[in-house]
Formats: C-alpha cells, structure tokens, sequence
C-alpha cells in the first residue's frame, strides 16, 4: 500500500469492495493487506502505479509486464484488468487479502484497527492452493493472527512490492520472489528457459 500523508485524513471505514481472484487449478495464493486507495478505484489489486507487483511477477514468470490503467487511457480499464486475470490464471495464482473490513486512514497500513479478517475457507475448498504468501509484514501479521491457525497452513511472508518498502530495489524483489512461487507453480517452462532472469 502506498505512502500517505495521514496527519491531514482521518480514518474511513472500508470494506474490501471486490472478489479474490482465483479457480479450480488456483495452486498459490498471494495476500496482501486491504487494497489501497487507488485499487479501491479501480476495483482490482495493485492498482497504484508505483506498486511493483505486476512488475515482479511478470519477471518471475517472464511474462510481459500486463500494462497500468495509466498506461492503458485509450483503452478500457477492464482490458488492463483482463491481462492481469490471463497472466495469473496462466501461472495458478489466487489473489485476496487478508482483511475483509477495517478503519484505515488512506492507504496507510500502519493505522489500521478493528480488523475483520476474510474468509479463506472457499478458496482453499474449491482449489488447488497449499501455499499462502503475504505479500508484505501487514498481511503476514493479520494472516497468522486470524487465519493460520484455521486453515493449517503456515504463511511464506514476502517483502512487500509497495513503494513504501523502499528498501528493496525491483530486481531485489523479483530475486526473493523467484525462489519461492516457482517451486509450488506448473507453469515453469517460460521461467525455467530464461534461467529465472527478469526480461524486463
């Protein structure tokens, strides 16, 4: 989630506005915190800019990067959208996050309170996932707190891809990243060929 001024917002009440995404092959699932404001507009994951997300699992998979709304203003939002939704389902990954409703001020995880956790009963139930990653500590702390425990399964905890975490470098990312969703991922043959490098 992205930086904030907090001093000047106060804190909103959010409910997480759109569904996880995954199927019936979904092997990895990938949390993160709540969506940020900017995902929250456009009504799916990652959608700040400067979130490197996309741009480290196109690495790790060696995919071209699906393309930001603001690079896709001629276009539809929900094409944007669409390339996202191909690359992960061709990959088996599931997206959600951990909190379901919470009071935040913007985008700021660190004012997080009265946390309702989601409920990953359904997808676990109706896929393939063994492998939960957090996307970030946030994620992993409300994830152990809350849904551990539930589901037997222990957590890989991710340094985060938002651009608050300005202390790992996009190629640092992809590196830490790379060594973990490719073990538990079928799809490996793209990766695999390009020695795990990074075509972007």
């Amino acid at each position: 989630m992205g930086l904030q001024n907090t001093k000047s917002q106060k804190y909103e009440h959010i409910v997480h506005p759109f569904p996880p995404l995954y199927d019936d092959d979904s092997e990895i699932l990938i949390l993160g915190s709540l969506p940020s404001v900017k995902s929250r507009e456009q009504m799916f994951f990652y959608g700040h800019p400067q979130n490197r997300f996309w741009r480290v699992l196109a690495a790790v998979f060696a995919s071209e990067t699906p393309q930001t709304v603001a690079e896709k203003r001629r276009f539809l939002l929900s094409h944007a959208i669409d390339e996202k939704k191909i690359m992960l389902h061709a990959h088996h990954i599931a997206l959600w996050d951990a909190i379901y409703s919470c009071d935040i001020i913007g985008s700021s995880d660190s004012s997080i309170k009265n946390v309702i956790p989601t409920d990953l009963g359904k997808i676990i139930s109706s896929s393939k996932v063994t492998k939960v990653i957090c996307n970030g500590k946030t994620s992993g702390k409300y994830f152990s707190k809350y849904q551990q425990k539930e589901l037997d399964i222990e957590p890989v905890i991710l340094p985060s891809t938002s651009p608050a975490n300005a202390a790992f470098s996009v190629d640092k990312l992809v590196e830490i990243w790379g060594t973990v969703i490719p073990d538990s991922c079928k799809s490996l043959e793209t990766f695999q060929k390009t020695g795990g490098k990074s075509p972007i």
